[in-house]
């Protein structure tokens, strides 16, 4: 996650410290002022889980869309989901909430990115025991596989998308404020873009060529391939490592060429 960090060995280290200390106050604060505290990490995604799962089973026929149980199929995927959303939402406001810290602090102006993916991605892990909790309720329709081994790639890659999208969206929008609805529009577009509330198999072609272009495709097949092996497809993976790394080198470029003008602007 620290990827746009160049230096000596002692400067990552310091680099990391601060980038964890930023994190760990950022969850305080979160759940200090909470009185749900850690529920609030839950309740988003299961609440939605509850909502699409009670409108496609019960209200409408859903088919073969998607695996079986639904629900734990639905929590698998809108748990990273969340973190996805939550984390784009607030590289829009990287540099403006913190203004005075970044432009008079010395350390490498990537930690605000990278903060946001580091403490939204924690919160992320605190909220994988539900997704533990209904597989186990689940059992013997889910079924656990080798390919559980595979979640924690998922992790790192998503991860790893979200810092390239974090060092485009965050110095755009502290120089273009109308990029931070853009981004909201966005957002709102590729959750039904993204296989979430479906899975890719179930997309006919040409859908499916196209959803190959979204990288989250491929992370999702990550998360469940676990518990839905069905849903494995290694093409996907294979376009979502490569689409996040050029996504990755295309926001180092672009950081480091805005970074003078960002904070010229703040």
């Amino acid at each position: 996650m620290t990827t746009a960090v160049v230096g000596a060995p002692g400067s990552r280290r310091r680099y990391l410290h601060s980038l964890w200390l930023l994190s760990a106050r950022d969850l305080k604060v979160r759940y200090s002022t909470s009185a749900l505290g850690y529920l609030w990490s839950v309740l988003d995604p299961l609440v939605m889980s509850i909502i699409y799962w009670f409108v496609f089973t019960q209200v409408f026929d859903r088919g073969s869309i998607g695996g079986t149980p639904y629900i734990v199929f639905l929590i698998a995927g809108l748990l990273p989901w969340v973190w996805f959303n939550i984390a784009c939402s607030d590289f829009t406001k990287a540099f403006k909430k913190d203004a005075k810290l970044v432009r008079s602090t010395a350390i490498p102006r990537s930690i605000w990115v990278n903060r946001v993916v580091v403490s939204k991605g924690v919160e992320f892990l605190f909220s994988i025991p539900v997704l533990v909790l209904f597989a186990a309720f689940a059992v013997p329709q889910v079924e656990l596989s080798a390919m559980i081994l595979l979640y924690p790639l998922g992790v790192v890659l998503q991860a790893t998308l979200l810092v390239g999208i974090g060092l485009l969206v965050a110095p755009l929008c502290a120089l273009w404020g109308d990029l931070e609805r853009t981004t909201r529009l966005v957002l709102r577009a590729l959750f039904y873009a993204s296989p979430i509330i479906y899975g890719l198999s179930d997309l006919p072609s040409p859908f499916r060529e196209l959803a190959l272009f979204n990288p989250l495709s491929g992370i999702f097949v990550l998360y469940r391939a676990g518990l839905f092996p069905e849903e494995w497809d290694p093409t996907a993976v294979g376009v979502a490592v490569t689409m996040s790394a050029m996504v990755l080198g295309l926001g180092i470029v672009v950081f480091r060429k805005l970074e003078p003008a960002v904070l010229k602007e703040l």
